[in-house]
């Protein structure tokens, strides 16, 4: 079975069953040999059309009398697929698009409603070709028994409720879905337009205001990059950048990051890049690579990672010591500190010890550190664009589970910094219950501890750092993952 999109179905089926999308993903892409070009393709339908569920459910809602919800489960996933690749992927000719749908709805038990796929579809088609370029918005219901009576919804649904269809000026056969121009509206329709549950929208909103949501909203919606950190203990980013350019790879430096490199384009196999095997490299997101600067770990120094696994960070610490001292690097999760292992040999580290456990409950290691990171366990809400899957998996109720884990973990790894020692705390979440608050509760309750700046650390352009100390990168801002941190010291009368 090599088909691109029957693979891509398989995948989506499994991620509605409850499977992490990268998980269900690489299980379907190792049982075949895929050309790279169709790998791509099962990689974009996949992640893209779990990344817009919203939109793509609201889609069905507008065109079907039956709502998204009522649909059989995998029929509501191919129609997810047809809709994606005619709404989002300017590449696929519409008819392609519709085709391919309909005979996975033959392939998959629907035979049946191979007619009904096919005619939602070119319904979509048709309306999108009728507005495509006008400017000016539809009427508020929009007259969809003209285009196909029989696909139409129901009088009291769609016709009549909103969001409402407008035309896009440029590419695709896309349009926006939009409602009144009204503040109580604004979340709902950010969260339908481009697909994020209203809590995630609210808590940006919040923060941001709404021209910065949309923005941010439209950036998670994006295919990630993917960075590397070179191992200088090995190589220099001059021999890097010729090596991979040498092998037709392109990349550029990023600001502020003297280790860093961006893939620009595909690059294949990142195992079979230059340079890998020999260590010379690792993957890691410009955003994480700041946080060992904030660290700022010097040659010597016993140095705790809390949550080490996979251990991104931990090398990076490692290299920034020149692997001279001490790193104890901890996680509760044995299978995940055997990926840092791995990423130590590669890269010939040899200061990284390893220790299995959960750190709230390690008494040994109190006042031994000269510096910790706590790389706390978070929901994940500025990586969105990388785990397609996170904005449905976590809710309100599990980030406050995780507030409450972070604060028991900082309140105790705190206890591992030797006086005058600096612990930095960081996440990759832009929730203020996990970064703020987490901070300032422990801060009232720790009277031996104080922010310190990150004197000697260069921040990227418009860094939203804080009158408190703290700072976070936001992803529309900075172009890389949405990261929260803070460097706190230990004063030097602490016991």
């Amino acid at each position: 079975m090599t088909n691109a999109r029957q693979l891509a179905f398989i995948a989506l089926r499994d991620v509605h069953k409850g499977a992490y999308a990268d998980v269900a993903l690489d299980r379907v892409l190792q049982k075949v040999n895929l050309p790279d070009c169709d790998r791509r393709l099962v990689t974009e339908l996949v992640y893209g059309s779990v990344r817009r569920q919203r939109t793509l459910d609201t889609l069905i809602d507008q065109f079907a009398k039956k709502k998204s919800h009522q649909q059989p489960q995998d029929l509501r996933t191919i129609l997810h697929l047809g809709f994606y690749q005619l709404r989002y992927q300017e590449r696929i000719p519409a008819s392609a698009a519709v085709n391919t749908t309909v005979q996975l709805a033959k392939e998959n038990g629907f035979a049946g409603l191979a007619g009904f796929v096919n005619g939602l579809l070119r319904q979509y088609i048709r309306l999108a070709e009728k507005i495509k370029g006008d400017p000016l918005q539809l009427p508020e219901s929009p007259n969809l028994e003209n285009l196909s009576p029989n696909l139409s919804p129901t009088k009291g649904e769609a016709l009549n409720s909103p969001p409402t269809l407008q035309g896009l000026g440029a590419g695709g056969l896309g349009f926006a879905l939009t409602f009144p121009n009204d503040v109580k509206n604004q979340v709902e329709r950010l969260g339908i337009l481009h697909s994020f549950p209203d809590w995630i929208v609210q808590v940006w909103l919040e923060q941001l205001g709404l021209a910065e949501t949309e923005q941010l909203c439209e950036w998670m919606n994006q295919s990630p990059t993917i960075d590397l950190r070179i191992n200088p203990l090995r190589t220099s980013i001059e021999e890097v950048e010729t090596a991979l350019q040498s092998a037709g790879v392109l990349v550029r430096r990023i600001p502020h990051l003297p280790q860093a490199l961006r893939f620009i384009g595909n690059t294949g196999s990142i195992q079979k890049l230059p340079g890998f095997k020999e260590g010379w490299w690792t993957v890691q997101d410009a955003s994480a690579q700041l946080v060992g600067h904030l660290l700022d770990p010097q040659p010597g120094e016993v140095v705790i990672d809390a949550c080490a696994a996979p251990g991104g960070k931990t090398t990076h610490i490692a290299e920034l010591m020149a692997d001279d001292g001490k790193i104890w690097a901890c996680d509760r999760t044995a299978s995940r500190l055997r990926k840092l292992q791995e990423n130590s040999q590669r890269l010939n580290l040899q200061s990284i010890q390893i220790y299995t456990g959960d750190s709230r409950h390690f008494k040994q290691f109190h006042n031994t550190a000269d510096r910790v990171l706590l790389d706390a366990p978070c929901s994940g809400l500025g990586t969105m664009h990388r785990h397609a899957d996170a904005r449905w998996r976590q809710t309100p109720e599990s980030v406050r589970e995780l507030s409450v884990l972070q604060r028991e973990l900082l309140t105790h790894t705190s206890t591992f910094v030797k006086p005058g020692g600096v612990l930095v705390y960081a996440t990759c979440t832009l929730h203020p219950a996990e970064n703020e608050q987490v901070i300032s509760a422990f801060l009232a309750d720790s009277p031996q501890w104080q922010i310190e700046s990150p004197i000697g650390v260069e921040l990227p352009d418009s860094t939203d750092s804080a009158p408190q100390g703290w700072f976070k990168l936001w992803p529309h801002r900075q172009d890389m993952d949405g990261f929260f941190m803070v460097r706190l010291r230990k004063t030097n009368n602490s016991e």
